[in-house]
């Protein structure tokens, strides 16, 4: 049997394998936003229809909350031992838990994490630019979804080329803009629009009671999925340079908390507007929803293709740096363009395969928000705190983190469990490669 420790190469604490580190506090912010405010703000007011008010608002803000504490754990054990910097969130699990545990438990989550935004990123772009097409050429022969899929995922195979997260700095900035803008026009119009006839806040009555309940569970995962940014964190804060008198956690806390104002600015008003606009029948995609004004509707639809642009390559790579140094110390591979031109074509074509064949985008976030992101943003940074920090027992922190490592592993059950119950009856109906 192979494990992660096989096929992972050795981890060196403190080694950076990375361009040099010479980003800034403002970096970390439009990275982070980048990372985080994505496909999922579009799923909100979806969330919420399932949810209702009150339970809702609850669960964005619980979230909301517990994200930016366990990313303040991350990002004070970044450079937990004097000397030594944790530029992986493997290296920070190995420290932490020894080199087989740590591998095993902190790997496979981090991946799904990477993997499964990509693979949602794929969908959202392809949703995108046929929306975006239907809108600016209303009489054009419409193709299949899963066509729009494949020319957002031939732009990855480019982009894909880029060196490192350094290279992606303007593609990163350009994204994050594009986020906060998309999330304005979804609310703002949204809000012009006003509520539809007939519009109505009650539980869904469809379906049998067990339905309703994996409803939620899907639902919860949504709210999840929205907070899915630990998982390349430490990548961020790695191309932060430090000092004694300097440590990379100030500019890094720094640039977290802007993001964070940012992340509210574009999820509240999208998940309370977007509901109370369209109730019950709002779209697991809040933009598909909205017709009026067309050339406005389009504009945000292409905003969200810039953005997941980005967002793509954000996750895609830490996993290219991963392969390609298993590749040239695992299997002597010579570094060069043709190991970057196959190893990161190879990884684009699968996350575009599996894109393709599962096109579910609401049930996608559902089952990846709990299944991946609940663990690697809820409830991992808590263990490896109370591993490596020890804190008193019974003591405020010590509370928190097993508060949130008791929330976040009933979140990971429910919502992974609903997800995939929604994926499971949605392929039963689907027609694959139609």
């Amino acid at each position: 049997m192979v494990s992660p420790s096989d096929v992972l190469p050795k981890v060196v604490e403190g080694e950076n394998e990375a361009a040099p580190r010479r980003a800034k506090w403002w970096y970390v912010t439009f990275h982070n936003v980048t990372a985080m405010v994505g496909a999922g703000v579009l799923s909100l007011p979806y969330a919420m229809a399932h949810l209702g008010w009150g339970p809702g608002i609850v669960a964005l803000l619980v979230a909301w909350v517990m994200t930016l504490y366990t990313l303040r754990l991350l990002i004070e054990m970044h450079e937990c031992v004097p000397g030594v910097r944790f530029d992986r969130y493997r290296d920070l699990g190995v420290h932490a838990l020894g080199p087989r545990l740590g591998i095993w438990v902190v790997v496979p989550q981090q991946l799904i994490v990477q993997v499964g935004c990509d693979v949602v990123y794929m969908v959202t772009g392809g949703n995108c630019l046929q929306k975006f097409a239907q809108i600016v050429s209303p009489n054009s022969t419409p193709l299949h979804q899963s066509y729009w899929i494949c020319i957002f995922g031939s732009s990855q195979f480019l982009l894909s080329q880029l060196r490192d997260l350094n290279s992606i700095t303007a593609i990163s900035l350009a994204a994050a803009v594009m986020s906060l803008s998309y999330s304005t026009i979804s609310w703002a119009a949204c809000l012009a629009k006003g509520p539809v006839a007939g519009v109505s806040y009650a539980y869904s009555t469809a379906g049998t009671a067990a339905d309703a309940a994996f409803r939620v569970c899907g639902a919860l995962g949504q709210v999840a999925f929205a907070f899915a940014g630990h998982g390349v964190v430490l990548e961020i804060q790695a191309t932060i340079p430090s000092t004694p008198t300097k440590p990379s956690k100030m500019p890094m806390w720094k640039g977290t908390v802007a993001a964070y104002m940012v992340t509210a600015a574009c999820y509240f008003p999208v998940a309370f507007i977007g509901y109370w606009a369209f109730g019950q029948g709002v779209s697991d995609n809040v933009l598909v929803a909205l017709e009026r004004p067309p050339w406005l509707v389009a504009a945000a639809n292409m905003m969200v293709v810039v953005h997941v642009l980005g967002s793509y390559q954000v996750y895609a790579m830490p996993i290219f740096e991963s392969m390609e140094t298993i590749l040239t110390t695992k299997f002597r591979v010579p570094r060069g363009v043709l190991l970057r031109l196959v190893a990161r074509s190879t990884y684009v074509a699968l996350t575009l395969f599996v894109a393709v064949t599962f096109p579910f985008f609401g049930d996608l976030l559902g089952f990846f928000g709990g299944f991946g992101f609940t663990p690697t943003s809820f409830f991992l940074p808590c263990i490896l705190w109370l591993k490596i920090k020890k804190p008193r027992k019974f003591s405020a922190s010590w509370f928190a983190n097993w508060g949130c490592i008791v929330v976040g592993v009933l979140l990971m059950l429910v919502s992974t469990i609903g997800g995939l119950r929604s994926i499971i009856q949605d392929a039963s109906t689907f027609k694959f490669y139609s």
